[in-house]
């Protein structure tokens, strides 16, 4: 029987739009609530992790550099966003740490758990791997918009920024 907190947690993430009720209690049959206090590493610098987390409540860093004397935020995520959306699918090592600021609460999907309900729930599978494309999409959009103005605004100051 799936645990109502974790059904509860993923309800508020990016997964829920595409999953029905019964899929999310599946996929919270195979899923783990992890808790985390303030600066607590969830995945260091350059390592990587078979995981996708949903972010429940607090909020996560993405640092370079952690633990460092000259550590660098490049931004922050809030509740419902994915964790390490990329590394899940292909296991590339995360370019920076991911680092809770203050009290946070994840849930964390193992991809070899996600694969073993592939026989029997296929369908799941595919609805999460779709929000994940999802949800990088909205990523890509936002950096090409970001990089169209940084391009506008060199090119209006001569190449002088």
């Amino acid at each position: 029987m799936s645990d109502p907190v974790v059904v509860a947690a993923m309800k508020g993430s990016k997964l829920a739009p595409e999953l029905t009720e019964g899929q999310l209690a599946t996929l919270a049959d195979i899923a783990a609530l992890r808790n985390l206090g303030a600066g607590e590493v969830l995945v260091p610098e350059g390592t990587s992790d078979n995981h996708l987390y949903v972010l429940v409540s607090g909020a996560l860093a993405i640092v370079r550099g952690a633990g460092t004397a000259e550590p660098v935020t490049l931004f922050t995520l809030a509740p419902g966003d994915f964790v390490g959306e990329m590394s899940f699918i292909d296991a590339t090592p995360h370019y920076a740490s991911v680092v809770a600021v203050g009290s946070t609460r994840v849930v964390g999907l193992e991809r070899e758990k996600l694969e073993s309900l592939l026989p029997s729930h296929p369908e799941i599978v595919y609805r999460v791997m779709r929000a994940i494309i999802r949800a990088v999409h909205v990523i890509q959009r936002r950096l090409s918009m970001q990089s169209v103005e940084l391009t506008n605004y060199i090119y209006k100051q001569h190449g002088r920024y």
